[in-house]
């Protein structure tokens, strides 16, 4: 088991160095999106108008997050005074919604902060990286990997979704069996009223 461990570890470590060869940053994944915006289309292989209609959504809800989010000020602090040595790396889609309500808070919280570089990838491009990282053995997105520059080796990681949205889809399955449609409306609400409050949370304990 120790020596399944190691070459699972080595391997999280190398794919995530061979990623962030590749990454961008949170802007020009900005501008990459903008630009399926104009040509009708999204990231990923697969194009459709839902998928297309998923982006153009995204793209106006984080230039809204981007000029809105607001972190609270112990939080601010917390990454304000960190004296670590992090890059952040995101795998997403431009049709994610749970990313479209992340990524932003993500780019805030690394901005306050020198020490925590924040980059980007597909997970398209990074299948490989993705299935290191799955979500309940799923390729859930966005999904956030804490890379420790000074010990060059993955120390956490996070997502899909914030901690509270985990905790309402568990209670919603336990009664309905399934997320229905209504739910997922009032998901968008929750994400709406919490602004960003709750996945700031959830990232400031990234770096205990």
């Amino acid at each position: 088991m120790k020596k399944l461990n190691k070459t699972l570890h080595k391997n999280s470590r190398t794919l995530v160095e061979e990623s962030l060869k590749k990454a961008i940053s949170y802007e020009e994944y900005r501008r990459l999106v903008t630009n399926h915006v104009e040509k009708g289309t999204s990231s990923g292989p697969n194009q459709s108008e839902a998928l297309s209609n998923y982006t153009l959504l995204n793209n106006s809800r984080m230039k809204r997050l981007d000029k809105t989010i607001k972190i609270k000020n112990d939080i601010a602090k917390k990454f304000q005074n960190y004296k670590g040595d992090l890059t952040w790396l995101v795998l997403t889609e431009s049709w994610c919604g749970d990313a479209a309500h992340s990524m932003p808070v993500m780019n805030k919280l690394a901005q306050l902060t020198p020490n925590i570089e924040f980059k980007v990838v597909q997970r398209h491009e990074n299948v490989e990286l993705m299935n290191e990282f799955l979500t309940n053995g799923k390729m859930a997105i966005p999904k956030l990997i804490v890379y420790d520059n000074n010990k060059n080796e993955v120390i956490n990681n996070w997502g899909s979704k914030p901690s509270k949205v985990v905790e309402m889809i568990e209670d919603i399955k336990k009664i309905q069996g399934t997320l229905t449609s209504e739910f997922k409306m009032e998901l968008q609400v929750w994400y709406n009223k919490d602004k960003g409050e709750n996945i700031s949370e959830d990232l400031s304990k990234l770096l205990n």
